[in-house]
C-alpha cells in the first residue's frame, strides 16, 4: 500500500533531500511552501501522514497542525528548528504526534514516520470512516480481557502456594 505524505516545509533544500528519502521508501509527496498551501492540498487530497515545518510564511506549522486535527486524526510529525521544550510541547499539546529537530536523520525520520503510519492504520485511526467524527474507545472488552487474566494469575499464584 503507498502511503501520501503531505510535506509542509519552506527550505528548498530540505524538500529535496526528504523528497529523495520518502519516495526511496515508495510514499507518494505532496509538498506545500507554506500552511495555506499545505491546508489546500489537506483538502484535495487524501493525506495519510502530514510533515509540518513550524516557521512557514502565510500560516505556521503550529496554526496547520490545528487545522488538520479540527478535520482529521492522521498522524503529524513537526519537523523544526525550534528547540526548546516549550516549542515541542506546544506541537505536542496542539495535535502533533512526534516532534523532530532540525537537523535530523533522514533515515530516523523513516524510521518514526513508518511507526506512526503503523499505529495509526494497523490498529486503528479511532475516525468513524462515515462521519468523519473520532470515535470513542470502548474499553469494556480491554478491561474483561485484563480482569480475566488477572483472575487466572491469582489462581495460579494460590495453586503454587498450596
Amino acid at each position: 500500500m503507498s502511503f501520501n505524505i503531505l510535506l509542509a516545509e519552506d527550505d528548498e533544500d530540505i524538500v529535496k533531500l526528504l523528497k529523495l528519502y520518502l519516495e526511496n521508501e515508495g510514499f507518494v509527496t505532496f509538498r506545500a511552501k507554506d500552511g495555506v498551501d499545505a491546508g489546500e492540498i489537506f483538502d484535495k487530497e487524501k493525506i495519510d501522514l502530514a510533515l509540518v515545518d513550524i516557521m512557514m510564511p502565510r500560516m505556521n506549522g503550529y496554526e496547520l497542525t490545528k487545522y488538520i486535527r479540527q478535520k482529521s486524526n492522521i498522524p503529524i510529525i513537526i519537523l523544526s528548528a525550534a528547540q526548546l521544550d516549550s516549542d515541542k510541547i506546544l506541537g505536542l499539546n496542539l495535535g502533533a504526534d512526534d516532534y523532530m529537530v532540525k537537523p535530523f536523520n533522514p533515515l530516523e525520520l523513516i524510521a518514526r514516520i513508518n511507526a506512526n503510519l503503523r499505529r495509526f492504520y494497523k490498529f486503528g485511526n479511532a475516525q468513524d470512516e462515515d462521519t468523519g467524527k473520532i470515535k470513542s474507545m470502548d474499553y469494556g472488552n480491554v478491561l474483561h480481557k485484563v480482569v480475566e487474566l488477572f483472575v487466572k494469575r491469582i489462581s495460579t499464584v494460590k495453586s503454587e502456594a498450596e
